[in-house]
């Protein structure tokens, strides 16, 4: 039997191996940031845009060494657990990063520790999904907007509600609105909403997840004459939306097919799909 691995700190160490103790200051205060990334053919797919996500998330916590968690980490670390694992060459990653040492709310050292996990994936390619998603908005919390809110931090139970809410309502996603009561984010993706020809998504300003793949997807539809505006959102613009679609680094672009009564197309995403995998 093909014993599993995780990477601790430059250790490799059994999946069921406990690592990390009560005074862990991740655990206790949720003091830390993450990374989730692909691997597609063996290749870690945007390695360069996570680890400026990832050394800029560090310096907004104020934890040191952020610089040596550089993009040529991320690659030998993930390199080294897929061989370790015996992985093929498609594979999904968490790096999680926590404050390591002690001390109550004031910790009394700012140095970090990080655990590296990996999963198989079946597909090679970023595969758009055949039956569009059913979405609602979740307003029962908000997100608030501050110089934290474009990192993928520990603090992550506003998405634990709202993927909560979605269970309840038998979604398949839910859309977070900002604490002034227009679109941020969904659950674990970054919003686009097309609407005359136009691609429409939340600018950092208003608080979603500085998205990987949201950097790579407005990219690309600059690249082929579709223009992208970054602005602040109101809901009610989904009733009128021509398309939605959402993205992140593991799944690339999903579309959106229903918001209650509302259906929409999917041109434009299909069509970005596909130069997704070109890349």
């Amino acid at each position: 039997m093909q014993h599993e691995y995780i990477l601790h700190n430059d250790e490799f160490v059994l999946v069921n191996h406990p690592i990390l103790t009560a005074g862990n200051r991740g655990f206790k205060y949720g003091d830390g940031l993450f990374e989730t990334m692909r691997m597609c053919n063996g290749k870690l797919k945007f390695a360069e845009l996570h680890a400026d996500r990832l050394r800029a998330g560090m310096v907004a916590l104020k934890m040191e060494g952020s610089a040596l968690l550089d993009e040529y980490f991320l690659k030998q670390k993930t390199a080294e657990l897929c061989k370790k694992n015996k992985l093929k060459e498609n594979v999904r990653f968490r790096l999680s990063v926590y404050r390591a040492g002690d001390g109550l709310y004031t910790p009394n050292s700012n140095k970090a520790g990080y655990v590296l996990e990996a999963s198989a994936l079946e597909e090679s390619n970023y595969e758009l999904n055949k039956k569009g998603l059913i979405i609602d908005v979740f307003d029962e919390l908000t997100k608030p907007v501050n110089s934290l809110s474009n990192y993928k931090t520990s603090n992550a139970l506003l998405y634990v509600m709202a993927g909560l809410y979605k269970k309840q309502h038998r979604l398949d996603d839910a859309f977070i609105l900002n604490q002034h009561g227009f679109l941020c984010e969904s659950i674990s993706s970054n919003i686009f909403v097309v609407y005359d020809k136009k691609i429409y998504t939340p600018a950092l300003s208003e608080g979603c997840v500085a998205g990987v793949m949201r950097n790579v997807v407005m990219g690309m539809a600059r690249s082929h004459d579709i223009e992208v505006i970054e602005a602040q959102i109101n809901p009610e613009i989904l009733k009128a939306a021509e398309e939605i679609f959402i993205t992140n680094a593991i799944s690339g672009i999903r579309w959106v097919m229903g918001y209650g009564r509302k259906r929409y197309f999917n041109e434009i995403t299909k069509l970005l799909s596909a130069k997704l995998n070109t890349l």
